[in-house]
């Protein structure tokens, strides 16, 4: 009887298994080979290793599904050109890299012209750094394997305690761990580090806008994911509702790229300090007006109620309140929860339970929405910027902090000096 059960239950437990493999198979596999066995090879010894030198660590299996492609067309708007030696020296430093890299891209004046530079050159004497991102799978193996490969891409303290302490502070949100100030291919580059799954939950969900916030402006996309360029278009969709929403019934695509590209500006907290620029929003969008249009042009004309002609620069929206909340129903989830709760407790709005459609038609009319979606942004942006900042003080080491610090607040005095000149 037992035996009965079983036979019924096996084809059931097989199909289950064949359910969660990220690929099929024709025929039976053979098992993993054995780890070696020190008492059949004993001569096979590990290599000496200390605490400054590392030995990486073994991968860990993933097992989570992947997207496996998208159709060629879709996001293309995503994959802004660049100079052919641009492009050449990012995938060359890219590719130096040993630990797997499922996403990557540049971004900043480094590899998009920005104004207050005297030079765009990242090889000339005062040309701007090279910043990158990259997305990883396991961070805590990428990190041994990296230390191993990089020993001197990381602070002392970080080489001694090893990749699980890097990856441990890699993840205190907003998730990411930089090295900075860094030596590669005649060049100086910063690069930071988190995980798939963190950049495309912040993509979606803008629970910080410190990586989504990045991605909403012109990026040189390195390394190619199907997961990343999908929710990269949900990210830059969001933007443009977002926008809209803080938007009157006319204005201009400048008024718009600007408007998105200051999402992660406000309530940054680097922005109170004397080293950063406050204009530097406005030196972003003169600068780069061609590609941030080339990354939400099809994006607006798609939504319904705006008008945008290919070859203007003016757009006109419908701002009536049942148009506006087909936007602000769609907002990122931690952006919608914190612009619902703050009116969650006035009296002139009806309980959502009653009437979604009057609910949502209610918000949307509300005079002071864009204020409060300001507000909220900006809420949701300090707290992430602040521990960033803090943090970077543990990833770049005193030294480095020191240095980084001294040539921002340089860079600042020049620009500033330019900017008061006749």
């Amino acid at each position: 009887m037992i035996s009965r059960t079983h036979a019924r239950r096996l084809p059931n437990l097989v199909a289950r298994s064949l359910s969660t493999e990220t690929a099929t198979s024709s025929g039976p596999q053979p098992p993993p080979p054995p780890p070696p066995s020190q008492a059949k090879h004993p001569s096979a010894k590990p290599l000496a290793r200390t605490r400054l030198n590392p030995a990486p660590r073994p991968a860990v299996p993933h097992r989570h599904q992947v997207l496996a492609s998208l159709p060629p067309s879709f996001g293309r708007n995503q994959f802004l050109p660049v100079a052919d030696s641009t492009r050449a020296l990012l995938e060359s430093i890219v590719s130096k890299f040993e630990a797997p890299i499922r996403y990557a891209f540049a971004y900043g004046s480094g590899v998009f012209e920005q104004d207050g530079y005297s030079t765009t050159n990242p090889a000339s004497k005062d040309g701007p750094m090279l910043d990158f991102m990259f997305a990883v799978t396991h961070a805590d193996h990428w990190h041994s394997i990296n230390m191993h490969q990089f020993p001197g891409h990381y602070p002392l303290g970080a080489r001694m305690l090893g990749s699980s302490f890097v990856s441990k502070v890699e993840e205190i949100p907003p998730g990411v761990w930089f090295n900075s100030m860094v030596q590669m291919n005649g060049v100086t580059i910063k690069y930071g580090v988190t995980t798939v799954d963190n950049l495309c939950s912040d993509l979606l969900n803008w629970k910080s806008l410190y990586l989504s916030g990045r991605m909403h402006k012109p990026i040189r996309i390195i390394k190619d994911d199907a997961r990343v360029r999908l929710t990269q278009q949900v990210n830059l969709t969001s933007a443009v509702r977002t926008a809209l929403l803080t938007l009157p019934e006319e204005f201009s695509e400048r008024e718009l790229f600007e408007r998105i590209a200051g999402f992660s500006y406000g309530g940054d907290v680097r922005m109170v300090l004397p080293a950063e620029n406050r204009g530097k929003v406005g030196n972003i969008v003169r600068k780069q007006g061609p590609q941030f249009k080339e990354l939400y042009h099809r994006l607006v004309v798609a939504l319904p109620g705006v008008h945008w002609p290919a070859h203007s620069s003016a757009i006109q929206q419908d701002t009536s309140a049942h148009a506006r909340a087909a936007h602000l129903r769609k907002l990122p989830s931690n952006l919608l929860q914190r612009v619902t709760g703050h009116y969650a407790a006035q009296p002139a709005i009806p309980p959502r339970e009653a009437d979604e459609t009057v609910y949502w038609t209610k918000l949307a009319g509300d005079p002071g929405l864009p204020a409060v979606i300001e507000q909220e942004l900006h809420a949701i942006v300090r707290y992430p910027s602040a521990v960033q900042t803090l943090k970077g003080l543990v990833s770049a080491g005193p030294v480095k902090s020191l240095r980084y610090s001294t040539e921002k607040i340089a860079k600042w005095w020049r620009s500033s000096g330019a900017g008061s000149k006749p």
